[in-house]
């Protein structure tokens, strides 16, 4: 814990900065500015109403989901990343433990800023891309299991709605989980970073609360699923 308030009170400015940059980065919806200048309407007024990847697939087309999800995944590349080179000269186990903290922080706010984007009346899209890319930039550990559970899940239901869900629950166990080995010793070899108990409560912290935000903006999707009303993917599309 000490270690925890340590990073809050040495690094209170760059965790500032980096809180107001990821946000700012993430609120703009490529979704939004793609729709709009392919067919000259608002996403969020077509098909399932979500500004993302998924959406602007089944509505728009191909190529402008490519578009989108490029930005969508940039979005956390870049906002981590931005974290990195604040401490980019952090030396020893103890400086690089809390870039690691900030690095987190950036991919939390990330995420927060594109399902409530402030230049679009905080009304954006899931966060599942730019939560993907978090993973990425963060632990790609976190990425490879997300990526594996994916396969399965739309292998055997072919609806993403399912996959993001799954994906999400499954995000904070498998980086507690992951972060405590990493403490043991067992997996260090596989980990990123220098790891810490702190840090692993830390990191647990932040991916439960990406993953709630994910389910939450899936609560239409849910009830769809429930009533069996829920679209597939296409093997066309």
């Amino acid at each position: 814990m000490t270690e925890l308030m340590n990073f809050f009170s040495g690094y209170w400015l760059q965790i500032l900065i980096v809180i107001v940059l990821a946000y700012l980065i993430s609120s703009v919806n490529t979704s939004i500015i793609v729709t709009r200048i392919v067919l000259h309407k608002d996403i969020r007024t077509l098909g399932s109403g979500n500004a993302g990847f998924t959406n602007v697939l089944r509505c728009v087309g191909k190529f402008p989901a490519v578009i989108t999800f490029i930005g969508d995944f940039l979005k956390g590349v870049i906002s981590v990343a931005i974290a990195y080179f604040l401490l980019f000269h952090a030396s020893g186990s103890e400086e690089i433990l809390y870039r690691t903290y900030l690095m987190y922080t950036a991919g939390l706010f990330a995420v927060i800023g594109h399902t409530f984007p402030v230049y679009y009346k905080f009304k954006g899209g899931k966060g599942v891309v730019t939560t993907a890319s978090v993973m990425l930039m963060t632990d790609w550990r976190m990425l490879a299991i997300a990526l594996l559970v994916f396969v399965i899940m739309f292998l055997s239901t072919k609806i993403i709605s399912i996959c993001a869900i799954v994906n999400a629950a499954i995000y904070p166990v498998a980086t507690i989980t992951l972060k405590m080995l990493d403490c043991t010793g067992v997996t260090k070899f596989l980990s990123p970073t220098p790891s810490s108990v702190s840090l692993a409560v830390y990191a647990f912290a932040v991916s439960f609360l990406i993953a709630a935000l994910v389910i939450f903006r899936h609560k239409d999707n849910i009830k769809r699923l429930r009533n069996g009303t829920e679209k597939k993917i296409t093997a066309k599309k």
